[in-house]
């Protein structure tokens, strides 16, 4: 029983319409599902991911009024977007110059080329060269050039103040492999693959882990990261991942329909929140493919409700 590797990453904004404007307008990604967070109807839930809206690819924000997060440990401390090849790097290093956006200079960080940037509350993210290896989905109405479009997620940074508790986890728990450990930033990093194929995944399959022991524990807030998810393929496996964590005792939330995937919640043991999550059925679900995110999108639970819940919503423009 293998994860297939990240299914999505959810972070925090407090201005949903610079938001959108930014990971639609500056980095291109479509917005595939405007929705509501289901535990908290008064928020926008919006999924950023390529042109086919494939699992794997999803970057998505809870619009909460929060104060800005303050960094520390037993957090996720940044975030990998993946693209193709140096040339892209340079496109982006120049796009997001230009933008005015936080960005620092092109590095090689363990084997990979690198390109870390901020977006505007301080959301911390890095452009990760995969050199084109996998399938990719463009978005033909994307304003980056297809070659240059963000492919996917991966890697994911965590920083923890015990590492061997989540190593714990990752590998007897949750059958990662810990592979390597590579230096950067004056830390040790340690590296954990998902997947069958031992050594070969790709950074759509990684976490990165550095331990840190003397910063403060990390309040999350706007620019920082709720949790991040991890693939299953079939309802037959998630089923398999409830399954195993009730036998060991760990607690969870217990199985949990999205509608648009099943998910699964428990914390490591440093806190950081992780999902389980079925590839399907996926974001077309309820909507045509190409018509994805273009309006308010429900799950059928929550659609006699449609007018309270449409009242209680800021306005946002799609920017398509």
């Amino acid at each position: 029983m293998q994860l297939g590797g990240i299914h999505h990453l959810t972070a925090i904004s407090a201005k949903p319409r610079e938001n959108l404007a930014f990971y639609t307008g500056l980095l291109g990604m479509r917005l595939v599902k405007k929705t509501v967070n289901q535990d908290d109807v008064s928020a926008y839930h919006l999924f950023y991911a390529d042109g086919k809206a494939n699992p794997g690819t999803d970057l998505t924000f809870f619009d909460f009024p929060a104060a800005p997060e303050r960094r520390g440990t037993n957090s996720i401390s940044r975030t990998g977007l993946r693209v193709a090849g140096e040339k892209t790097l340079g496109y982006w290093r120049d796009r997001l110059k230009k933008a005015g956006a936080a960005t620092r200079d092109i590095i090689e960080v363990d084997g990979r080329l690198t390109l870390p940037f901020e977006d505007g509350e301080g959301q911390r993210l890095v452009l990760v060269d995969d050199a084109g290896v996998g399938p990719a989905s463009p978005w033909e109405r994307s304003p980056v050039p297809s070659e240059h479009q963000i492919r996917g997620l991966g890697p994911i940074v965590l920083t923890v103040h015990e590492l061997s508790r989540t190593a714990f986890v990752l590998t007897e728990i949750m059958n990662m492999r810990r592979v390597r450990e590579y230096a950067a930033h004056g830390a040790e990093i340690h590296v954990f693959e998902m997947g069958e194929a031992k050594g070969q995944s790709s950074p759509a399959a990684e976490l990165h882990v550095l331990e840190d022991k003397a910063s403060p524990v990390a309040r999350q807030g706007a620019g920082g990261v709720h949790h991040v998810a991890f693939r299953t393929p079939d309802e037959t496996q998630y089923h398999a991942w409830t399954q195993r964590l009730n036998e060991l005792r760990i607690p969870n939330s217990g199985e949990i329909d999205r509608f648009y995937f099943r998910s699964l919640y428990f914390r490591e043991p440093n806190g950081i929140l992780f999902e389980i999550a079925t590839d399907g059925p996926g974001f077309a679900t309820d909507e045509p493919i190409e018509a994805l995110g273009e309006k308010l999108a429900l799950p059928p639970f929550l659609e006699p409700r449609r007018a309270a819940i449409e009242a209680g919503l800021k306005p946002i423009s799609c920017i398509l």
